[in-house]
């Protein structure tokens, strides 16, 4: 088992020390935020080094006695630079805003929200296989705040593994 475990680490290094850019990427963003806890997520290069990322988010809790359904659709512009010398590993700011609604069965839970937010992260395309991946912040600021749970600002998180094509 030792074994195994040293030559699949030795195969993930060997392909993480290669990379190479991208045109268009699908997958899934796991997001710290009440609007997005789980989003599918798509991220297209519009011209090197400026990306667009969409994600289609979800979260639900019918844990803490909220009982609340949301869905979001969230779009970003990312502006990517290099770090180092290390090909395929960027580093990106960049803005976006953030559509959702609130489904509940109590009226200070439910509603319409909408936001802005600054974005910042690191994003890494593998070279010899067909994936990339990522890690962002997304401070979000409401402007219209129709769900009683985080009115004004947000900090919002997430990691994203996507398929690129």
């Amino acid at each position: 088992m030792k074994k195994f475990t040293l030559a699949l680490a030795a195969l993930l290094v060997a392909g993480a020390s290669q990379a190479q850019d991208y045109k268009n990427s699908i997958g899934i963003r796991l997001g710290s935020g009440y609007y997005d806890m789980v989003s599918a997520s798509f991220k297209t290069f519009i011209s090197q080094p400026a990306a667009l990322e969409f994600n289609l988010g979800f979260d639900s809790d019918k844990f803490a006695g909220d009982n609340f359904t949301n869905l979001s659709l969230s779009g970003a512009y990312q502006h990517h630079f290099p770090i180092g010398s290390i090909q395929g590993f960027k580093w990106f700011v960049g803005g976006g805003a953030v559509l959702s609604n609130t489904f509940s069965d109590y009226d200070e839970v439910k509603g319409f929200s909408a936001g802005i937010f600054p974005t910042g992260g690191v994003d890494y395309k593998l070279k010899n296989a067909p994936f990339a991946f990522s890690a962002d912040i997304r401070p979000t600021i409401h402007i219209v705040n129709g769900a009683g749970h985080y009115k004004g600002f947000y900090a919002n998180g997430g990691v994203t593994a996507r398929y690129t094509f």
